[in-house]
């Protein structure tokens, strides 16, 4: 889960906090209602990145009212926005055990919370405690089994230790299957796990480029028409010819670089306007084809700028749309 949506999720969680507070005040006690104001008060200063302040009217809450569980998860969330992943200065590590304390305290009272349990899972994440964040990510599967967003969260954060844990590469490759075993005619799931293999090192792992493109293939039979997958094709095929030219034979070059002209011209049939694919034309032939084919050097040269040429004309084609698209977003 990227930091922008769990900032939109936390946002609209708050929203939510806020209009029930106001609601359900007629029949609390005045400690009650004095946590309340605390707590809105707190929630309105987190939505604007006040975190200290923040903190400070969360702790007002629970003193007022300590079975308040929103407030300790929303005061480990302003702890944890505080802390600086691998500062290591006593006020750091200080907001760390804090961010710790209150979302375990939150866990403690709901620990069938998915966004409770991401949370926790997310600290001991940044606090490299491996253990504690897989147990936490491991849970939130068991919670929702059905839901595939769940297996891509894990898959990344095994991938994020592999290359410290040689054998949470095959742990990572797991679940990005599972995710695709949940939803298997989402094509996102299957670009995920090319993703995953076009990533590795190529010195590490040589038949990763080939491993990607089982799952690229996957994703074409189920969008045929996409410019953007015969494009990743062409790269991939690409990144073969010229990251594994150490390891090739000039044959397997030639098949692997013959494979990525035919998929990038193939992207630019189907878009035009597809300045990466011109890009990566270019590139091809002045770094692949030009060195496979010395004869054909100044051909593939002269064939180069002019995919250079097309690249910038749909360069500056696309900047022109965007800016047009962003200029009508301001009047509507």
């Amino acid at each position: 889960m990227s930091d922008k949506r769990t900032s939109r999720v936390l946002v609209a969680t708050l929203t939510l906090l806020l209009v029930f507070a106001v609601f359900g005040c007629q029949k609390l006690s005045v400690k009650k209602l004095t946590a309340n104001y605390h707590f809105n008060k707190a929630n309105s200063l987190f939505i604007d990145n006040k975190f200290t302040k923040a903190i400070a009217e969360y702790k007002a809450t629970l003193e007022n009212n300590p079975e308040l569980t929103d407030a300790y998860r929303f005061l480990g969330e302003s702890y944890k926005a505080l802390y600086v992943p691998g500062k290591e200065t006593a006020d750091n590590k200080e907001r760390a055990d804090l961010a710790l304390q209150a979302l375990q305290k939150a866990f403690d009272s709901n620990n069938n919370n998915k966004d409770i349990i991401y949370s926790l899972g997310d600290m001991y994440d940044k606090l490299q405690d491996f253990d504690n964040a897989e147990k936490m990510y491991l849970r939130i599967i068991d919670l929702e089994p059905g839901n595939m967003n769940n297996y891509y969260i894990i898959a990344e954060f095994y991938k994020r230790y592999a290359p410290e844990k040689k054998e949470l590469k095959e742990k990572a490759e797991q679940m990005y299957l599972r995710r695709i075993e949940t939803d298997p005619e989402n094509v996102q799931g299957y670009a995920y796990m090319a993703n995953y293999f076009d990533q590795l090192s190529p010195t590490e792992f040589k038949d990763k480029f080939d491993n990607a493109l089982v799952y690229h293939m996957m994703r074409k039979q189920l969008e045929p028409a996409s410019a953007e997958i015969y494009y990743t094709i062409g790269v991939n095929r690409f990144n073969k010819a010229y990251q594994l030219q150490n390891y090739l034979s000039d044959a397997d070059k030639r098949i692997a670089a013959a494979e990525a002209e035919q998929n990038l011209l193939k992207a630019i049939e189907i878009d035009a306007n597809f300045p990466d694919a011109y890009a990566y034309m270019k590139i091809l032939y002045i770094n692949v084809q030009a060195k496979l084919y010395p004869e054909k050097e100044g051909r593939y040269q002269e064939e180069a700028n002019r995919f250079g040429d097309k690249f910038t004309e749909a360069r500056t084609r696309q900047l022109e749309r965007m800016k047009l698209e962003k200029e009508l977003k301001k009047t509507t």
